[in-house]
């Protein structure tokens, strides 16, 4: 295949910036974006293979301007990877409504308005139309994982609106969606990346009248059977994933003709995902009978 214009969301750690160097190593033309830019630092750069621009994704105008400086510099974007985004862990309650909503804002409404620009410079930029758009989401996109309600529920979101939007796209269009779905893998996202609930549930044995008069008192832990921040530092480094080994997987799906609209990185992801597929073609029949009986009476079923 011939070299792609690739812009890439958060690449000042982890996938994002493996998945530059990958690039550039192939020859590849690469839009790297960060909140700050200035401090990307790569080998073998030129002004004819790359440009850094800074990029905040809850920013309209931030997104149209680093879409723009690429255009200007490359004249067109092939490959788009949403890949900015964090985690966010601890119990749901241990999670603030501020913290709540960030998480959503960064990891999903972020990553509407990115695939948003990029839908449009593909359709109506490019020539030839097409391109390609990976959204980087998780196995937690997939199944849920103690911990991590709000960033599955982000990731979730994102898998759903990207299948429903791939069944939107006219085929001569030629874009292509793909989740791309990482396990475990030893980047910044379980060490100095990862936020920790702020809030502190209680476990109280008052009637409503003392409870209600003892907002602020959170010193006993409801959930004193988890502690996300140990669980994620004995996790950390420990993963299966080596992420210059995710880069390389990321940059072959956009080698393809046809990617997939989904695909794991990580054999535990891997193993994951076939155990939950295993998990829901055996329970779902099981209810069969119940889900069929609430069709209209002469209801004809479509073959």
């Amino acid at each position: 295949m011939a070299p792609q214009v690739f812009l890439i969301t958060g690449t000042s750690t982890g996938f994002g910036n493996e998945l530059v160097k990958k690039c550039l190593s192939e020859g590849d033309k690469v839009v790297a974006t960060a909140r700050n830019s200035s401090k990307l630092k790569f080998d073998n750069t030129t002004k004819d293979n790359f440009l850094a621009v800074d990029l905040d994704v809850t920013e309209q105008k931030s997104i149209d301007n680093a879409f723009e400086k690429a255009l200007s510099q490359f004249g067109r974007v092939d490959v788009v990877v949403n890949n900015a985004g964090y985690g966010l862990a601890g119990e749901f309650e241990s999670l603030s409504e501020k913290q709540i909503r960030t998480q959503m804002e960064i990891n999903f409404f972020g990553l509407l308005d990115v695939t948003r620009k990029a839908l449009q410079v593909m359709r109506e930029v490019n020539k030839p139309q097409g391109g390609k758009i990976q959204q980087i989401t998780s196995i937690g996109g997939q199944r849920g994982v103690p911990n991590f309600s709000l960033y599955c529920a982000s990731k979730w979101a994102v898998e759903g609106f990207t299948e429903a939007l791939s069944h939107e796209l006219k085929p001569e269009w030629n874009i292509k969606l793909t989740c791309v779905e990482p396990g475990g893998f030893r980047t910044d996202w379980a060490g100095r990346s990862m936020e920790f609930g702020e809030r502190h549930p209680v476990i109280t044995h008052l009637s409503l009248a003392e409870w209600r008069g003892t907002a602020g008192a959170d010193n006993l832990q409801a959930y004193d059977h988890m502690d996300a921040k140990k669980t994620m530092g004995e996790r950390h480094g420990t993963q299966a994933g080596d992420p210059v080994k995710g880069a390389r997987a990321m940059w072959e799906i956009a080698q393809l003709l046809s990617p997939p609209l989904r695909t794991v990185i990580g054999s535990d992801a891997y193993k994951a995902i076939m155990g939950k597929i295993k998990t829901y073609g055996e329970e779902y029949p099981k209810y069969q009978e119940l889900a069929e009986s609430t069709d209209v009476e002469g209801y004809q079923r479509p073959t």
